[in-house]
């Protein structure tokens, strides 16, 4: 009786023991052996200089006090440290995505296209609205569409049939964005916000064809990020200083129609992902909130351990919100906030390490679950003023 006791136990443990879930170090990250990125910025892990050395307004990225927060020198990156991305890949337990245009070694592990400055939308675009920025001094042949086919002239070297691309990719994420934000703050230059309005379906457009791009090439799991609140950000609060009072929210000091050209944009692209996805269920896509984090950190600083005038940058020169164009983080003439990471901006839209890591939170969240789709985003999706 003791044995068939001790044996009925045994069998019980062996069965319990069997129906958890195998460990991994990182949370998910068994699940993905790569990661291929596409964006501006937000998530450029070094492209910028190599693209733009030859053009003054980027330079400042490769002086302190970039990267000094975490990397201990300049790396490219627009911030003090590390990114959403790295945040992600280290997550995921994969390495830090290596920008495709410095990195000599292997993609396999995956490739960083990002470039700072990119647009969703094509230079002629921009071309026939006379909007400035159009012209070949500017940095607009990095667009989404010109990244694709960086990644489709690199897709040889990762895989060679139909067969092994697909299981290849299969088990990559992919990150496509964030895209949107450069097309909407160039377009301010010379056009109204409403004018601007206009533009987002285009915007939205050019992403779903990209996402169907990158699906046809194998891609099964996609991260699509949504734009930020830039009625926040200090470019554009610097750029509308002389903005009416009503033009204001009286609760955060975010300038409201520019947050809602964002909110525009995303209830389009939460819209358009949804379509998607229908069209291919076999298909992960994930919507990212960006909008939503920073808000979170505009409207309650304290509660990530931020001070009080949350709109200020950390590195930058004077001015209401320290951001000017005469003098840029990096400079010899900028100063810097002596503690990041008790600021949510650190030179000006780009986000400080200490806010990147909330934002990565949010987002990881959605990318370890099951769908991909957080209730949240269910009850948005199809919604659009």
């Amino acid at each position: 009786m003791h044995n068939l006791v001790c044996a009925a136990l045994l069998f019980f443990l062996l069965l319990l023991s069997s129906s958890k879930p195998a460990i991994s170090s990182p949370s998910g990250g068994h699940r993905y052996k790569s990661i291929f990125s596409f964006g501006d910025s937000f998530t450029d892990t070094g492209n910028n200089p190599v693209v733009f050395g030859w053009y003054n307004v980027f330079n400042h990225v490769m002086r302190p006090p970039y990267g000094t927060t975490f990397f201990g020198r300049h790396t490219g990156r627009n911030g003090d440290g590390r990114l959403i991305i790295d945040f992600i890949a280290e997550n995921l337990g994969l390495p830090y995505v290596p920008p495709t245009l410095v990195h000599n070694g292997s993609f396999r592990r995956g490739a960083n296209f990002a470039v700072g400055a990119a647009t969703a939308l094509d230079a002629g675009f921009f071309h026939e609205r006379d909007i400035p920025g159009g012209s070949s001094k500017f940095p607009f042949n990095t667009s989404l569409g010109v990244q694709l086919e960086w990644f489709e002239s690199m897709k040889p070297s990762l895989c060679r049939t139909a067969r092994e691309c697909k299981k290849f990719f299969g088990r990559s994420l992919f990150l496509v964005g964030e895209f949107g934000v450069n097309d909407y703050h160039l377009s301010f230059q010379r056009k109204t916000v409403q004018e601007v309005r206009s533009f987002v379906p285009d915007i939205v457009a050019t992403i779903s064809t990209a996402i169907e791009r990158l699906i046809k090439h194998g891609a099964r799991s996609l991260v699509v990020p949504g734009v930020i609140p830039s009625g926040c950000s200090p470019p554009i609060l610097t750029k509308f200083a002389d903005a009416p009072r009503a033009a204001y929210d009286s609760k955060t000091g975010c300038l409201t129609a520019h947050n809602e050209l964002g909110l525009y944009h995303n209830a389009l692209l939460q819209a358009a992902l949804s379509r998607l996805r229908a069209n291919h269920r076999n298909v992960k896509i994930i919507y990212a909130d960006f909008f939503g984090p920073i808000m979170e950190m505009v409207e309650s600083p304290h509660k990530f351990g931020f001070e009080e005038d949350v709109l200020m940058v950390c590195c930058g020169g004077p001015g209401r919100y320290r951001f000017t164009s005469t003098f840029r983080c990096g400079d010899a003439a900028a100063t810097t906030c002596p503690d990041p990471s008790a600021r949510l901006y650190w030179d000006g839209a780009h986000l400080t390490e200490a806010a990147n890591r909330h934002v990565a939170d949010v987002w990881l969240g959605e990318i370890n679950s099951s769908t991909g789709v957080s209730r949240k985003q269910q009850g948005a999706e199809g919604h659009v003023d």
